[in-house]
């Protein structure tokens, strides 16, 4: 996904809908036990590749099970870190990733960007094409290396990954990259999950272990409406628990709270599914 057709689609639904505005402020107030006291922190991720820019937040006592999310298309920006600020409060060690290090430090597009600006679109779309299942496993071995030698890491428990739009694939490479580690994945609106390509995100799934979260947004799913059988065959084929949902009503994108398409409502039933992920998983 996150290409001209669902732009289309989403221009589409907004038009029907009209603009109500993002409620980014609300979306990204951290509100769990750990929220009056999180460390921040801007940090370099060692990767065979070079140096990657990531945001870590954790609770700024205690060790607690580690996360990596990968962003969606317009990468770690004000919202990921406040999505990762969120998290954190609920008691998690998070290390945001900026996939396009490679090419740029965060942030690479302006606050409030949208992927439906042909400007925008031509600077991602090179960083994002960029990206491959082996630019993603080795970027997920440093990220898991690199988190379990933080103090704020608790190494005796699993780390959980979650991915946004382009994310989800990573997500899925990333679980079938690191076992050993990585007990618990969830991908919102991910695009590509299931393709006919030799390195497609899902023939990893024999590999993961633990649980995983497959959040589909509607207008994906009318589009690719394969997908979430092919995805729910392969777990159930490698016995791995999987909760697979088309969201009713959503567009693509509809989880980052500066997103066009934001919608509140399901964004939160699946924040509230992720947070039950991580506690039955990690």
């Amino acid at each position: 996904m996150c290409d001209l057709d669902t732009e289309r689609d989403n221009d589409v639904w907004l038009t029907r809908r009209g603009f109500v505005g993002l409620g980014l402020a609300a979306a990204m107030l951290p509100t769990g036990a750990f929220a009056a006291e999180l460390v921040k922190s801007d940090v370099q991720v060692t990767t065979p590749d070079g140096a990657a820019d990531a945001y870590f937040v954790h609770p700024a006592s205690g060790k607690h099970p580690a996360v990596v999310i990968w962003p969606d298309i317009l990468g770690l920006r004000p919202a990921l870190r406040g999505m990762g600020e969120r998290l954190a409060a609920e008691g998690y060690a998070v290390l945001v990733m900026n996939p396009y290090y490679r090419k740029a430090k965060a942030p690479v597009v302006p606050e409030g960007a949208s992927f439906r600006d042909p400007a925008i679109r031509e600077l991602v779309m090179p960083m994002k094409q960029a990206l491959t299942a082996d630019t993603t496993r080795r970027d997920i071995r440093a990220a898991v290396t690199w988190l379990d030698a933080q103090a704020a890491v608790d190494t005796a428990k699993g780390v959980g990954t979650q991915g946004y739009c382009m994310g989800g694939p990573m997500v899925l490479w990333s679980a079938a990259e690191v076992p050993e580690r990585i007990r618990a994945a969830a991908t919102f609106h991910g695009g590509g999950l299931a393709t006919s390509a030799p390195d497609s995100p899902h023939l990893g799934i024999p590999k993961m272990k633990g649980r995983a979260l497959i959040a589909i947004a509607a207008n994906d799913d009318e589009r690719e409406p394969e997908t979430k059988d092919t995805l729910r065959k392969a777990f159930a084929a490698a016995s791995i628990p999987a909760e697979i949902e088309v969201y009713a009503g959503t567009q693509h994108g509809w989880c980052p709270p500066d997103s066009a398409v934001y919608d509140a409502t399901s964004a939160e039933r699946a924040w509230t599914r992720l947070l039950a992920l991580y506690r039955d998983a990690l």
